[in-house]
């Protein structure tokens, strides 16, 4: 482990009774079955997501609440209410369905974060349909790829993105139409269509949302996911998000990724919510500026947006009112350990960070502010889910020993299935445990600890070493920003770590000098070795502009690693401005 340092709970500040108030007596009791009363289910155990999320609220004080803040990347703002979204979405679904959209059609979203999106997502799943997320940045090949292999019915978009469609247009026979949002009679269809719906009351099983994911090799794999999936959704918005009923919250996470579904409109909303949502790119300023015009309490983002933010000495959070944070969270990448410090330092608060996937539909292992934070620990698992570390062979292992980091399926929110890919879903599965691909271990406490992607562990010198600790050690230096580390092929050791890192900018004239840049690569080599192990300090440094990324903060090392030995570097469809 690098560290053990803690964050007792006794120095949280607890602004409100926290949901969880004794994380083991209610992880020992809770059971999935017991907790359906948290959502509402129709006659003959029927339910739908998209109802749970917005419409259940109708019947309630919460009808005339603000749901959703949004503001655009100029600077403009609108809000709708739990009653307009419910609204807004119910014409979305009169407008598929006119456009004879059935009960299991695939229709797919491919637009920035506006109001649309939320709207159309929730009426896609109101009529039974599976919507599918587009992230904005997707190119030609990556749309061809997912619409193709989804069989994708309809396109919402906009006319602008569209243009991305015209090359490809003529090898999706089962696209049937293109929806433009800001064609110049969009806003009037929409508006002609009726606000009041009979949702679909669909099966738990039946399918909500998918969402692809890249791997190393092969097309992108469609996650499905069923509307039962809100259980387990709302279930973690209220425990490790903690959602009060007086709270605004932010998670800055786009739908094409699973945490913007998840939590931005399934979950979140489910507990009834005000969620603010931004349009535009990262910025310092302005996300500050959200946090603070906003009185945002809650506040959920990504580990590649809190390193840039530690990164950005002229802007600080101390300049900004943000006295209303009371529980700020990370999740995508495990949140180093220089990280938490620093938003104790500048926040009074720490980042709870947290770990779960595509596959999984909702969090699975968090930090939680009634339980001490072990700083760099993944936390313990949600209650209703079983982890474990487990061999090769789904074997639980005992603490204090690496291997697969492992959940016993049955939890509401795990995915349904992989689109038209039993083979791949099934693969998953080994001894009655889903195999999650990331490797860590579990300690005497019950905390899990991450040491990397399967396939990213190193192996020199007969040793095994995650790159996460060894990158860890490295932001701890305060010349650097973000680093990567991967596993080198040596004739000698097997393998040596070599490490791509990003410098603060006071030190990127002085690295010209390339006497300096062999003195400070020699000097992060030695710092590593001594914080970490003698054996586990990377013998190769390269400096570079910015990591490899994917859009959730996820650094893709196996691109570091391709491009390094010069190998094909596999679909690149989700990275971030690659």
């Amino acid at each position: 482990m690098i560290q053990t340092d803690i964050f007792p709970k006794n120095n949280y500040p607890f602004r409100l009774p926290p949901h969880l108030k004794n994380y083991q007596e209610t992880y020992d009791n809770f059971n999935w079955q017991g907790a359906n009363n948290e959502i509402v289910f129709f006659d003959n155990g029927k339910l739908n997501a998209a109802y749970n999320a917005v419409d259940r609220h109708l019947n309630s004080p919460r009808k005339d609440k603000i749901a959703l803040i949004w503001q655009g990347a100029t600077g403009n703002r609108q809000t709708f209410t739990f009653n307009q979204l419910a609204a807004l979405s119910n014409q979305f679904a009169h407008l598929l369905k006119g456009k004879g959209v059935q009960k299991g059609d695939r229709v797919f979203i491919f637009l920035p974060r506006v109001p649309y999106l939320y709207a159309s997502f929730l009426g896609i799943l109101k009529i039974g349909s599976i919507a599918g997320l587009l992230f904005s940045a997707f190119q030609e090949n990556a749309l061809l790829d997912r619409l193709k292999d989804s069989g994708a019915k309809i396109l919402i978009t906009n006319s602008q993105l569209s243009q991305r469609m015209k090359n490809i247009r003529s090898q999706l026979p089962d696209l049937k139409e293109i929806i433009i949002i800001d064609s110049d009679n969009f806003d009037q269809e929409l508006a002609s269509q009726s606000g009041q719906l009979e949702i679909e009351k669909t099966d738990p099983s039946d399918y909500a949302f998918m969402l692809y994911t890249s791997g190393t090799t092969g097309k992108p794999k469609g996650v499905v996911h069923h509307h039962y999936a809100i259980l387990s959704e709302h279930v973690t918005a209220k425990y490790v998000l903690d959602i009060h009923e007086e709270d605004i919250y932010w998670c800055t996470a786009d739908p094409g990724w699973v945490t913007g579904i998840a939590y931005t409109i399934l979950g979140s909303w489910s507990c009834g919510v005000t969620s603010v949502i931004y349009e535009g790119r990262f910025d310092p300023a302005t996300w500050y500026q959200i946090l603070a015009d906003n009185h945002v309490s809650i506040w959920y983002t990504a580990p590649t947006a809190i390193r840039m933010l530690m990164g950005k000495e002229d802007v600080t959070p101390k300049q900004y009112d943000l006295s209303h944070l009371r529980h700020i969270l990370s999740v995508g990448e495990p949140l180093n350990p220089e990280a938490i410090r620093w938003s104790v330092k500048q926040l009074g608060l720490p980042f709870h960070d947290n770990w779960w996937q595509t596959e999984t539909g909702c969090i699975c292992i968090a930090n939680y502010p009634t339980m001490d934070i072990k700083i760099g620990s993944m936390g313990k698992p949600v209650p209703g889910i079983q982890a474990a570390i487990v061999d090769d062979q789904g074997q639980i292992l005992p603490p204090e020993r690496e291997g697969n980091i492992a959940l016993k399926p049955g939890w509401p929110s795990m995915m349904k299935t992989i689109w038209q890919n039993e083979e791949k879903y099934q693969s998953y599965f080994v001894n009655d445990w889903y195999l999650t691909g990331d490797h860590g271990l579990i300690d005497n406490q019950g905390y899990f600890w991450f040491i990397g992607r399967a396939d990213d562990v190193i192996k020199t010198s007969g040793e095994r070493v995650g790159p996460f600790e060894v990158e860890s050690a490295l932001v701890e230096h305060p010349a650097v920003i973000e680093a990567g580390v991967i596993g080198k092929p040596d004739p000698v050791r097997g393998e040596i770590i070599k490490a791509f890192v990003v410098l603060e900018q006071e030190y990127l004239e002085k690295i010209k000098d390339s006497t300096y840049s062999d003195q400070l690569k020699q000097e992060l080599s030695q710092y590593v070795k001594k914080h970490l192990a003698g054996h586990a300090y990377p013998r190769e440094i390269e400096f570079i502009d910015k990591l490899p990324k994917t859009r959730s903060g996820k650094i893709m090392r196996r691109i570091l690693k391709a491009k390094e030995l010069g190998q094909p570097i596999g679909d690149t469809s989700t990275l971030e401005e690659y």
